[in-house]
C-alpha cells in the first residue's frame, strides 16, 4: 500500500550533499537514489551501508525467533493443538493432500480421500497449495504435524520479513523504523489471532511483493513488470484467495486516496501503472482459468457460505483492548468485543492509536500519509459490521458496512477482517516516523530543520552528535513501549486425542480392501467428527474415509454452501449421543437405516478412538452393528459381513 509522490508535489528539488561533488560518480548515485526516493514521496537521507546484509540477516534471525516463541507451545507439546483445533486439522490435511497430489500425480483441486463416496472440491476450500506443494519433502519425512507448524513459522516470520524488505527498499532509509514496522506486520495481535487456526490468511508474505509491482514508480518495463504482476496473484491465489480480495479492496481506495491528493503525481504515473495492471490481468486470467473453472463449476462446487459473514463484526471498544493472546490481554473482555478467538483482528491498544494519530497528523501533508489514513478509517469502519457495538451491547446506530454489503467481494468477506488491512497501513507510519526523526537528527538535532524541509542531505560531522542519540532514543523507546502491550504470548494450545495405534501402526489395513473405507465415528457432524480428517492427515492419507471439516454442497441438486458432509440418519444419530451422553432406543429401523449409510460410504470398519463421551457412543454402535472389539487402541467394528 505504498505510493508514489513527495511529500507535496511542489517541493524543491533534491539537493545533492555538500561533501560529495555531483559531478563524481559518488555524488552522481547519492542523486539518483534521492531522485528514485523521492518519488515515492520519502526522502532517503543517508545511503545504504556496507553493512547492510548482516542488519538483514540479523532481523529475520529476530523475525524467526519470534515466530518460534509463538509456536513453542505446539513444538514442544506435540500432544496439543491450537484451540481451533477443527481448522489446525484442516489445515494439516491440505497440506498432507498437497504431499499426495505431487507423489501420486493426482489432480490438485479435488480429492477422494475425504467425504467418501463424493470427495471434496479443494479449490473451493483453503488448500494452501502454494504452501503444501514447496512443503511436500517435509510432509513425507516428518508428517502433517510438523509441516504445519513450519507453515506457521513461514508465514509469520515471512509475512514480517517481506514488510521489512518492502519498507527498507521502497518506503523509508531507517532500517529500525522498516524492522519494527515488519515486526507489527507479522505479529500483531490480528495475525497471531488467526494463527490460531487460518494459515490461509496469515501467509501475506507475497502481499508487500505484489505492492512493490502494482505501485512501482518507474514507468519502463511496463509489459515485464505486469507478467510479474500477473505470476505473483496467480501464487497468492493458492495462498488465500481473502486476502487476495482485501488486498484489492485496499489497493482501490488507496489509489483513489492518493490521486486525490497528488493529482499531477498520478496523471504522470497512470499510463504505466494502468498498463501494469492490463498486463497483469491477463496474465493472471491464463494462469487461473482452469483452476477458477474447477472452483466455481467442478464438482462439488458450491454457491455463497456456510454462515451469515455479517455475524461476525468487530466491536468498537475492541481497537483500544488487549487480545486474549497479547501480554496484558486475558480472557474475559475480548469475549465480548470479537466473534471469537480466531478473529481478534484489531485490538490495537489505545496508546497505539493515539501514536499513530500523531504521526498522522504530523506528517498529513505527505500524499502517502493521507491515502494511509483513509485505508485505515474505512477499513476500520467496516469491521464493525451492519450494527455499532460498544463493550458488547448493541448501539442504536448503523454501521457503514450497510452501505456496501451487497457489493461483490465485500459481500462474502468476514467484517470483523477488514481491520487486518489497518495493520500494515498503520505499522507504515510507525516507519514513517522513525524515517522523520532519523533524518531530521541526522546532523545532530530536531532543530536542524531547514535541512528537513529541503530535503539536503546535512554535511557529514555537521551539528553536535550527542544531540542526535537522546531523540532517537527516545522515539524509538516511545514506540517500543506503545508496541509493547500488544506484544504476542505463545498460541493458546490444548490436549488432544492421539491417534490410535491401530490407525497409526497400520494395522487397519488387513480389515480394509481397496475401494473401501475407514469410518471414524462420529463420522460426519459435531465438534469431535474430525477425527477422521486428523487420522488421515497424520498417516499421510493412507485410508479413505466419510466426512470432514471442510465447505461444500447441501446436496446433489442443491448447491447452497453448508460445512460437512450432507447428513446421514446413522450420523445424526452418533452425532447427538457423542454430544449429550444419552443412548436412545435402538430398533430394527436404526439398524436397517446403519447398515444402508454404511454401504452409502462403502465401509469396510468403523473405528472409535477417544471421545470424551465415548462409553454412550460405543454401547450405541454394539446395539447398531453388534458387539466391537478393543484393538491396539481403538474399539473396531468390522462390517464387511454386514455390508456386503
Amino acid at each position: 500500500m505504498s505510493g508514489p509522490g513527495r511529500p507535496a508535489e511542489t517541493a524543491p528539488d533534491v539537493a545533492v550533499p555538500a561533501a560529495v561533488p555531483a559531478t563524481s560518480s559518488a555524488g552522481r548515485r547519492v542523486l539518483v537514489r534521492r531522485i528514485a526516493a523521492d518519488r515515492l514521496g520519502v526522502l532517503r537521507a543517508w545511503p545504504m551501508r556496507r553493512r547492510g546484509p548482516l542488519v538483514d540477516a540479523a532481523v529475520v534471525l529476530l523475525y524467526l525467533a519470534a515466530a518460534g516463541y509463538v509456536t513453542s507451545g505446539l513444538w514442544l507439546h506435540r500432544d496439543r493443538m491450537t484451540y481451533a483445533s477443527n481448522d489446525m486439522m484442516l489445515f494439516e490435511w491440505m497440506l498432507a493432500r498437497a504431499a499426495r497430489a505431487v507423489t501420486h500425480l493426482e489432480n490438485p483441486f479435488y480429492s477422494t480421500a475425504l467425504n467418501a463416496p463424493d470427495g471434496i472440491n479443494l479449490m473451493a476450500n483453503t488448500s494452501v497449495l502454494g504452501l503444501g506443494v514447496p512443503l511436500t519433502p517435509v510432509t513425507l519425512l516428518f508428517g502433517s504435524q510438523a509441516s504445519y507448524l513450519l507453515a506457521l513459522v513461514l508465514s509469520l516470520a515471512g509475512t514480517a520479513t517481506a514488510w521489512y524488505l518492502f519498507l527498507s527498499r521502497r518506503i523509508v532509509g531507517s532500517r529500525l523504523g522498516a524492522a519494527v514496522a515488519g515486526l507489527f506486520c507479522g505479529f500483531a495481535p490480528g495475525m497471531i489471532s488467526q494463527a490460531t487456526g487460518h494459515l490461509h490468511m496469515i501467509a501475506q508474505f507475497l502481499v508487500p511483493a505484489i505492492l512493490a509491482v502494482v505501485f512501482d514508480p518507474r514507468t519502463d518495463r511496463v509489459v515485464r513488470r505486469g507478467v510479474l504482476l500477473g505470476v505473483l496473484v496467480g501464487y497468492q491465489v493458492f495462498l488465500g484467495e481473502e486476502v487476495l480480495a482485501f488486498l484489492v479492496l485496499a489497493c482501490g481506495l488507496f489509489t483513489v486516496g492518493y490521486a486525490v491528493s497528488a493529482p499531477r503525481t498520478a496523471r504522470r504515473l497512470a499510463p504505466a501503472f494502468l498498463g501494469r495492471l492490463g498486463v497483469g490481468t491477463a496474465v493472471g486470467v491464463v494462469l487461473l482459468a482452469y483452476p477458477l473453472w474447477f472452483q466455481f463449476l467442478g464438482p462439488g462446487h458450491y454457491r455463497g457460505l456456510p454462515f451469515d459473514p455479517k455475524a461476525y463484526p468487530l466491536d468498537l471498544a475492541s481497537f483500544t483492548a488487549a487480545s486474549r493472546q497479547s501480554i496484558t490481554g486475558h480472557d474475559s473482555v475480548p469475549g465480548l468485543l470479537s466473534p471469537n478467538l480466531t478473529e481478534e483482528n484489531s485490538f490495537f491498544g489505545l496508546a497505539l492509536i493515539v501514536l499513530c494519530a500523531v504521526v498522522a497528523i504530523w506528517q498529513f501533508r505527505r500524499p502517502l500519509v493521507r491515502a494511509l489514513v483513509l485505508c485505515v478509517l474505512v477499513f476500520a469502519a467496516l469491521s464493525f459490521g451492519e450494527d455499532l457495538r460498544l463493550g458488547g451491547e448493541v448501539l442504536d446506530l448503523p454501521g457503514p458496512y450497510r452501505l456496501v454489503s451487497a457489493l461483490p467481494l465485500i459481500d462474502l468477506a468476514v467484517p470483523a477482517r477488514f481491520s487486518l488491512i489497518c495493520v500494515p497501513a498503520l505499522a507504515m507510519l510507525l516507519a514513517l516516523s522513525f524515517d522523520e526523526v532519523f533524518r531530521r537528527t541526522a546532523g545532530g538535532g530536531a532543530a536542524d530543520t531547514g535541512t528537513a524541509d529541503t530535503g539536503a542531505v546535512p554535511e557529514a560531522g555537521a551539528g553536535v552528535a550527542g544531540a542526535r542519540v537522546p531523540v532517537r532514543l527516545l522515539w524509538t523507546g516511545a514506540v517500543l513501549a506503545v508496541l509493547l502491550p500488544v506484544a504476542p504470548t505463545p498460541l493458546h494450545t490444548r490436549p488432544v486425542w492421539p491417534v490410535p495405534d491401530f490407525v497409526a501402526s497400520g494395522e487397519w489395513r488387513s480389515y480394509v480392501p481397496p475401494g473401501r473405507t475407514l469410518v471414524a465415528v462420529p463420522p460426519t457432524r459435531g465438534s469431535e467428527a474430525t477425527a477422521g480428517m486428523f487420522w488421515s492427515a497424520r498417516t499421510g492419507l493412507a485410508f479413505t474415509t466419510p466426512g470432514g471439516y471442510f465447505i461444500g454442497p447441501t446436496g446433489p441438486d442443491d448447491p447452497q454452501a453448508r460445512w460437512g458432509a450432507p447428513d446421514r440418519p446413522t450420523a445424526v444419530l452418533l452425532d447427538r449421543v457423542a454430544a449429550t451422553g444419552e443412548v436412545p432406543p435402538i430398533g430394527e429401523v436404526e439398524r436397517r437405516q446403519a447398515v444402508e449409510d454404511l454401504r452409502h460410504w462403502r465401509a469396510a470398519i468403523v473405528v472409535q478412538g477417544g471421545l470424551h463421551r465415548g462409553v454412550p457412543v460405543r454401547e450405541t454402535l454394539d446395539q447398531l452393528l453388534g458387539p466391537g472389539r478393543d484393538i491396539s487402541g481403538a474399539w473396531v467394528w468390522d462390517v464387511r459381513a454386514l455390508v456386503g
